[in-house]
């Protein structure tokens, strides 16, 4: 399957919306931060410095992810999702590589993500990716996240 990684366009927003939700009401529910981010996504990811891509195949958007700023060179990954038709394909490994790439073309010092122990196969992937675990927040952006994991950029 011929997957291609796009940056968003406004016309993308709904897929966005509709690939993320999907995910959540599978695996977790949606939170406050969910609904800003996934209802307004231009003004709470792009406006703000952020990035939104999208993973297409055969002209239907079929994955996506976000970037968003989260400290001095310092990037979260979230909003990560795979329409569940095309899951097995590894496109989420395929969005996970680009993220990555795009993240050290722009040298960056590093990516986090949020996640939670109950997905132990992103939790793997994060890992064979070289993400390790850090000291979680507090104040977490999610009730679901119980994990925070980082990927060194600098020296890699």
């Amino acid at each position: 399957m011929q997957i291609k990684i796009i940056p968003f366009q406004l016309k993308h927003a709904n897929a966005f919306k509709k690939l993320n939700l999907n995910w959540l009401d599978r695996y977790f529910y949606v939170e406050e931060k969910d609904k800003e981010l996934l209802e307004k996504c231009k003004e709470s990811i792009i406006d703000i410095g952020g990035y939104i891509f999208l993973a297409e195949a055969d002209n239907k958007i079929v994955g996506c992810f976000s970037l968003i700023p989260f400290g001095s060179n310092i990037f979260e990954l979230g909003k990560m999702a795979v329409d569940p038709n095309f899951q097995g394909y590894k496109i989420g490994q395929q969005l996970l590589t680009f993220a990555i790439d795009f993240a050290r073309q722009q040298n960056w010092k590093a990516i986090v993500l949020y996640s939670s122990t109950k997905l132990d196969t992103a939790l793997h992937v994060y890992r064979k990716y070289g993400f390790k675990e850090v000291e979680l927040e507090k104040e977490v952006p999610y009730a679901r996240s119980d994990i925070k994991m980082e990927l060194n950029l600098v020296n890699t």
